[in-house]
């Protein structure tokens, strides 16, 4: 009877499986913005850089002055998407940013296009 069983489900495993079962997008972490990284300044308090980014996803019990904000998108469930940034503080001031990031001037320089090479 438990044969029976198994046989009979094990075709409907892989016949659901051809329907495209619907998977939800999941977006976790914290979604930090290029215009949020760009309010970020040297010399900012941890109260303005809050005010900024938000509460940190990750705060390090042995390093009090890191803040690790982590974002991850998984449309259907395939990772696509992933971000670290870190910030470092001293004093209560915003000292360093690490991680995934692009600078600003990256982002406004415009694009230069070379011209097509003739042929000689």
């Amino acid at each position: 009877m438990i044969l029976l069983s198994a046989l009979l489900t094990l075709p409907a495993c892989s016949w659901t499986k051809g329907l495209g079962i619907y998977r939800m997008d999941v977006r976790q972490g914290n979604y930090v913005s290029q215009e949020m990284l760009a309010q970020l300044k040297q010399g900012l308090t941890e109260e303005q850089v809050r005010f900024i980014m938000g509460s940190p996803l990750l705060l390090d019990p042995f390093h009090a002055n890191r803040w690790d904000y982590v974002y991850r998108f998984a449309p259907a469930g395939k990772l696509t998407e992933q971000k670290r940034i870190t910030l470092i503080f001293k004093d209560g001031k915003l000292l360093s940013i690490e991680g995934d990031v692009v600078p600003a001037l990256a982002l406004s320089a415009p694009v230069v296009q070379s011209a097509p090479v003739a042929a000689p």
